[in-house]
């Protein structure tokens, strides 16, 4: 990519001046040599100054035998900047689930502070037509959400 047409400071930024481009990925190098992708550099969630990858808590999550899949993203938090949230879809043929259940089974595999603080069942994701979840618009969601349950209590 030599840059975006027309658009100078968008490119300056995008572009490295060795012509690498920033792809906003995140990853970690073994002391093989293997790359693994560990997330994207704008979906980090920050708690209380710890750096957060949502897509190990989405592959955790999925490991509990009824979870489909799962998005993890931030909301605010006064006490600690960002706080994690969790969409979860379950399988069709799974029992019910409780999210008690799935906050025990991930006491097991993920630090403390890495278990979300507000987990959700849902049948579906807020997606794009091209089927990218829209994790922008869920943390809206849940935010207010949220923000309407605070003024009532």
């Amino acid at each position: 990519m030599c840059g975006y047409y027309g658009d100078a400071e968008k490119t300056q930024e995008t572009i490295t001046h060795s012509r690498w481009l920033k792809t906003g990925d995140v990853g970690r190098m073994d002391e093989d040599g293997y790359v693994y992708f560990v997330g994207r550099q704008k979906e980090i969630i920050i708690r209380g100054g710890i750096n957060i990858y949502p897509v190990e808590i989405e592959n955790t999550i999925a490991e509990y035998p009824h979870v489909l899949d799962a998005q993890v993203f931030s909301i605010p938090s006064e006490r600690y900047d960002e706080d994690v949230c969790a969409w979860i879809r379950l399988k069709p043929d799974a029992p019910k689930c409780d999210i008690e259940d799935i906050r025990n089974f991930l006491k097991d595999r993920l630090a403390f502070f890495k278990i979300p603080t507000h987990m959700r069942i849902v049948d579906k994701f807020i997606m794009t037509p091209t089927g990218k979840a829209q994790k922008f618009k869920m943390s809206e969601i849940m935010t207010k959400e949220l923000e309407k349950n605070k003024e009532k209590h």
